[in-house]
């Protein structure tokens, strides 16, 4: 028997029992749907969070100062002695407090952060309007009571109007408005835009927390990433007397490569959870070829009779087997696109489609309907041609 004609017979044979196969393809459908729409999703998810990682820089060290003993905190003066370090382009001690600004009636509830001019280039913020200079080096020195508002609490306080130059109150106390942040957007940590930042030295008073409790520092590149934590720890272990739990640094690449770990085995469950439906797909599509033997018996007889071989039997039912697999593959590919568009529209998150994993659910269903189709082309094959024809 030729492909060809056996793919003939089989397309045949699904037209003369339409709902039927359709019904034995829906395992298959729902399965195949399910791998590429879960999946999508994963990747999707995973390729955000990289982002996300990427966008507060990979050469990036997170300082948390956790205390040891009476000492909670790391004096200014030595967190701005990183930026000293070799290799270490931006360093930025913060405190981060939550506040509330008024601006005449309107008012917000917001992030206010303390720190130093090299924050704002650290974590990728540009200037809207407002001086050259975020925070200056006279306004830590002098506790000027100046701040840079994001772009959503200057919305929310001032609507459409420029903020620069007027007076806010933070917690009740009067500061003059220096600079207005262009919009940066969201991130996995929540909004970037909805924040106040005045000096470090200033906060430190109105908060009357005196020290840094975190520190950003920013290598020149990766190269220099491993050197510049080196030093830092060593200097940490020096003023904290070898403390280790005093203290920690957080690599950023390092976080980048557990995120994306963590994302790699969640799209892996997703696929395999969705892939059990591939596999009560291939259980149907064994059942109905198990009727679909047993209805043709006199047929397969018939066929024998005339001088058909049991190879050419075999692969009748077997291309059949394949064809209503593949079909159903086809017919999934197009469900999980579909759910993932709409998932994508609904929860406002990207689907990520790779080529490689819409083949894959093709060939893994192509694969389902070899493996459950051998047994009933294989017992269709071995029947006899005279026990065949008597069959009522």
């Amino acid at each position: 028997m030729h492909f060809a004609q056996g793919l003939k017979m089989a397309f045949k044979s699904i037209r003369s029992n339409k709902l039927r196969s359709i019904l034995t393809m829906l395992g298959v459908i729902i399965g195949v749907g399910s791998v590429i729409a879960l999946v999508g999703i994963g990747q999707g998810a995973s390729k955000q969070i990289e982002e996300q990682v990427q966008s507060l820089g990979t050469n990036l060290l997170t300082v948390n100062i956790l205390g040891r003993g009476v000492t909670s905190t790391l004096a200014y003066e030595e967190a701005v002695q990183f930026a000293g370090i070799e290799g270490v382009e931006y360093a930025a001690p913060y405190n981060s407090n939550n506040a509330t600004l008024k601006y005449g009636t309107a008012g917000a509830g917001v992030n206010v952060i303390g720190t130093n001019a090299d924050y704002f280039p650290l974590r990728g913020y540009e200037l809207a309007a407002g001086r050259f200079m975020f925070i200056t080096q006279i306004d830590l020195d002098f506790h000027q009571k100046v701040a840079v508002l994001g772009s959503a609490t200057a919305e929310e306080l001032f609507g459409s109007e420029n903020p620069v130059g007027e007076y806010v109150r933070i917690n009740g106390v009067r500061y003059k408005v220096v600079g207005l942040l262009a919009e940066k957007g969201s991130s996995a940590l929540g909004s970037n835009d909805e924040l106040a930042v005045i000096p470090l030295t200033t906060a430190e008073r109105m908060f009357r927390s005196k020290g840094v409790r975190s520190v950003y520092i920013q290598a020149e590149s990766m190269d220099a990433l491993d050197a510049v934590q080196a030093e830092v720890e060593a200097r940490l272990a020096k003023i904290f007397r070898n403390g280790d739990d005093a203290y920690r640094v957080f690599n950023q690449a390092d976080m980048l490569e557990t995120a994306a770990s963590v994302s790699g085995t969640l799209s892996l469950a997703l696929g395999g959870i969705a892939g059990i439906s591939l596999l009560v797909g291939g259980i149907g599509i064994m059942n109905i070829m198990l009727v679909s033997v047993t209805e043709r018996t006199r047929e397969i007889g018939i066929r024998k009779a005339i001088g058909a071989k049991k190879r050419d039997i075999l692969m009748q039912f077997l291309i059949e087997s394949v064809t209503i697999s593949a079909l159903g593959g086809l017919l999934g590919v197009g469900l999980g696109l579909a759910a993932g568009r709409a998932v994508s529209s609904l929860v406002k998150i990207d689907v990520v489609h790779s080529a490689d994993m819409i083949a894959l659910s093709m060939g893994f269903s192509i694969l389902i309907g070899v493996v459950f189709g051998m047994y009933p082309a294989n017992k269709a094959a071995n029947l006899k041609p005279i026990d065949a024809l008597r069959f009522e």
